[in-house]
């Protein structure tokens, strides 16, 4: 196993760190066990509580379950939690991911930033309206790709908010891992004509939001997921894999 441990950071963030990135690129497969705590612990150079509490916290996002007088298991993939900001990141930086995992993605994405933005629609306070404007103009200026990202993130992270619902908050991650993966995936330059023409499209979403036009402010959504998933995968839609 080739942890990659990162140069800094805690004991416990450098095990939860090398562990995680290991296990989400598939060295040691889902199923498999890990190594004794005696090895991990000679390998990542802690201590054996330091290990115990780096399991704690790896078996908390889902990736490992400890099976006494057995070790420590892999568990399948589909028993990941990938609302997790860490496990998301691992995976995003994984060279290896194949399409399906950012098909899944937007999938999930589809599947409830229309409807917030139709609870949006019904309930944004007016700071939230103006702040949704902001962002839009903040994206038309973006001078960069991490700029304009980053603009679009937190467009999507008040549209959210606006839609008053607090379990939304728990997939904010997921908005910005799918916005992350156009950095990753897209082409490098964001050409003038597609600025605007995805700005164009979030200040509809704004727009409609502000009209109270729970209908227009879904579909408008829709839209500029759609638009997102164009600039990754063009027109075709990638085979989802169980």
């Amino acid at each position: 196993m080739d942890p990659g441990l990162p140069a800094s950071g805690s004991s416990h963030e450098r095990v939860v760190e090398g562990l995680g990135q290991a296990i989400v690129s598939g060295n040691p497969q889902p199923g498999d066990l890990l190594p004794r705590d005696e090895e991990l612990a000679e390998e990542f150079g802690v201590s054996r509580t330091v290990l115990r509490e780096a399991m704690k916290t790896l078996a908390a996002k889902g990736l490992v379950v400890p099976k006494a007088r057995v070790g420590t298991r892999v568990r399948p993939r589909h028993e990941w939690n990938m609302f997790d900001v860490q496990v998301l990141r691992w995976h995003l930086e994984d060279v290896k991911q194949s399409d399906s995992f950012y098909a899944q993605l937007f999938e999930m994405r589809l599947a409830f930033e229309p409807f917030a933005a139709g609870l949006a629609a019904e309930k944004a306070k007016p700071e939230e309206l103006d702040a949704l404007d902001a962002c839009v103009q903040e994206m038309r200026a973006a001078k960069d790709e991490k700029a304009f990202a980053m603009a679009d993130l937190e467009f999507h992270r008040v549209a959210l908010q606006a839609a008053g619902n607090a379990f939304f908050f728990s997939v904010v991650s997921l908005v910005g891992a799918a916005l992350l993966s156009l950095l990753r995936l897209s082409s490098p330059e964001l050409r003038p004509e597609q600025q605007n023409s995805i700005c164009d499209g979030h200040q509809r979403i704004a727009d409609a939001i502000r009209a109270r036009d729970t209908v227009a402010a879904q579909d408008a959504m829709r839209g500029v997921i759609d638009v997102g998933w164009s600039r990754v995968f063009g027109d075709d839609r990638p085979a989802l894999q169980g």
